[in-house]
């Protein structure tokens, strides 16, 4: 059998950024050709694919994801990462699963594992799809376009997970929307550069960006309804080399949440509306530039079939061990997946942390944290389970 633990740490220790998932995917593949399944690699770039054929009945996908962050890990775990690489942009950044990816594809090798120990009592295809670049939201799109469902076969549905900041061994389901939308944007505003010194005959772009980060804020609080949930954020502002040069240009990383088409178009023209605006008032010798990216689409948890897999949790863990699950202003990509084939998605999450170790007033650390990193036990048998469970929910028996 797999030592899961020895691969949950070596995935921890030797962390990728996305679409750099070289060792992971092998290290995957190896894990999951054992078990019989045919495995493809570099499917979407550095995406693993591996198909069990059981019979007749249902083809069901469970989809794991696999990239890291860049953030520097301060857990203190003896298998902590000290990993650092290049990023996109050519600088050197720490590199951490500090989400929890390592946990989903150790879960997904596990339960890959147990299923296929018990074709005696399913039949179908199990479909396991480990995916490369969740956190820029394009993972599941590269290989839906590397054609994932014409080369493997087309799910009848979709089944993934997460874990996260809640008590270890339970699990949280939703149903209908269940995870926001997210847009990035990056906007660059032109001045015109100039000594400290003189600002009467510059134009500062760096007071410009301070003013729209500002006025931003307003979107949310006067432009949206009450009833309705969005989120805008600015993650990232980045003018000027020194105190007393006054820049030509500035830029501010953008990041919006929403729940519906409607308030996600509010929203995002609000946001050049506003930035636009603010440049205009500040005289800018030219427009500012947008450029819109890593967009990723309302997670939305099939009703109808999630109930049948929560069916499935209950008569396996009882009603003590589930959670209705809120709505999440964070996101996910898998819902690509259902999305592009037709066929129903299920998602839920379950619990990482230990309660009984915590410190009332303690903060609990969340994902992307770099103190975030779930408990081994009882979080990866928990994790295993579920899959197993919701995987023989779907496969005919």
């Amino acid at each position: 059998m797999t030592d899961l633990h020895a691969l949950y740490r070596d995935l921890h220790q030797h962390p990728e950024l996305s679409l750099r998932e070289f060792r992971t995917a092998g290290v995957l593949a190896d894990a999951l050709r054992p078990l019989g399944f045919d495995v493809t690699t570099g499917v979407g770039g550095t995406g693993v694919a591996g198909v069990l054929r059981n019979g007749d009945g249902p083809v069901v996908m469970l989809r794991a994801d696999i990239d890291a962050l860049p953030v520097e890990e301060k857990t203190g775990l003896p298998y902590a990462s000290t990993q650092r690489a290049t990023n996109a942009d050519g600088e050197e950044v720490p590199v951490a699963h500090a989400c929890g990816h390592d946990m989903h594809a150790t879960c997904l090798i596990g339960a890959a594992e147990q299923l296929a120990g018990a074709r005696a009592e399913w039949s179908g295809t199990l479909l396991v799809v480990f995916q490369p670049a969740e956190e820029l939201g394009c993972g599941a799109r590269n290989m839906i376009e590397d054609g994932l469902f014409e080369r493997f076969g087309k799910p009848d549905v979709v089944l993934a997970q997460h874990v996260g900041p809640l008590p270890a061994g339970m699990i949280a389901h939703g149903s209908g929307p269940v995870m926001a939308a997210s847009d990035s944007l990056r906007v660059t505003l032109f001045g015109r550069g100039g000594h400290g010194s003189a600002p009467e005959i510059a134009v500062d772009p760096v007071l410009m960006a301070a003013h729209v980060v500002v006025r931003l804020q307003g979107i949310v609080a006067r432009e949206i309804s009450p009833s309705e949930r969005a989120v805008v954020t600015v993650g990232r502002l980045q003018a000027g080399t020194k105190d007393n040069v006054i820049p030509e240009t500035a830029e501010v990383g953008v990041n919006v949440r929403t729940f519906n088409e409607n308030t996600r178009g509010i929203v995002r023209a609000a946001v050049e509306r506003i930035v636009r605006a603010e440049a205009a008032a500040s005289g800018a010798p030219r427009e500012p530039e947008f450029e819109w990216h890593d967009s990723t689409p309302v997670l939305v948890s099939d009703p109808d079939a999630t109930a049948r897999t929560v069916a499935a949790f209950t008569e396996r863990f009882g009603q003590e061990r589930l959670i209705p699950g809120a709505l999440v202003n964070s996101s996910e990509d898998v819902g690509v997946f259902g999305a592009a084939a037709g066929v129903p998605t299920v998602f839920w999450f379950f619990g990482g942390i230990d309660f009984s170790a915590w410190e009332p007033g303690k903060a609990v650390a969340m994902n992307h944290s770099p103190e975030f990193a779930p408990d081994l036990e009882p979080t990866l048998t928990t994790g295993v389970d579920a899959l197993v469970v919701a995987a023989r929910a779907w496969l005919r028996s």
